[in-house]
């Protein structure tokens, strides 16, 4: 933040200049982050991708045209084939979230990992807590998580079914609530 002398607040533009940074520094901690596990999984032998979401949103079910939820990664097209490579449908059965919630935003790592075959792949996302509520909620009811990647032009790839929403969203109440009763 910059420096005020006693008395002084920081005008609207330093305030956000200011926020910008902190975000700024949490999404390089994130890709730092993913960087660092993919290098330790590629030493044990593992295949790796590494997916810095251009976009990521929590859907909900009527955000749509469709009834899916869960958080949709928006890849470039590079990234897509890698993924497209390694994809494959109902594998890669084990996963790990790693969150970092920064000023309202949701810096988030989903790791997901198929041991048999000795493949991850790594998706790096951020997105506004507000826009969450929806997706809490749809989550909450079917007691299970998603993780969607597509394209800029929505071509889908891929998507991932998880048991346990919570490792999304660990203060699900707090998020569901959101709009009603504040953060």
């Amino acid at each position: 933040m910059p420096n005020t002398t006693e008395g002084d607040k920081p005008d609207y533009a330093e305030s956000l200049a200011g926020s910008a940074e902190v975000g700024k520094n949490a999404w390089q901690a994130t890709l730092d982050e993913m960087d660092t596990m993919a290098e330790e999984l590629e030493a044990e032998g593992w295949q790796t991708v590494t997916i810095a979401a251009g976009h990521t949103a929590p859907e909900n079910p009527s955000s749509g045209d469709n009834d899916r939820f869960g958080l949709t990664h928006v890849v470039p097209n590079n990234k897509a084939e890698e993924f497209a490579e390694l994809f494959e449908e109902g594998a890669f059965p084990q996963y790990e979230v790693f969150r970092n919630e920064v000023e309202g935003r949701e810096f988030v790592l989903t790791v997901l990992s198929d041991p048999e075959k000795q493949a991850a792949i790594l998706i790096a996302g951020s997105y506004e807590l507000r826009h969450a509520p929806g997706c809490v909620k749809a989550a909450k009811r079917e007691e299970k998580m998603y993780t969607h990647v597509q394209t800029l032009d929505k071509t889908h790839l891929g998507s991932f079914e998880h048991d346990d929403y919570s490792k999304f969203f660990p203060h699900a109440d707090r998020i569901e609530n959101w709009v009603t009763g504040g953060n």
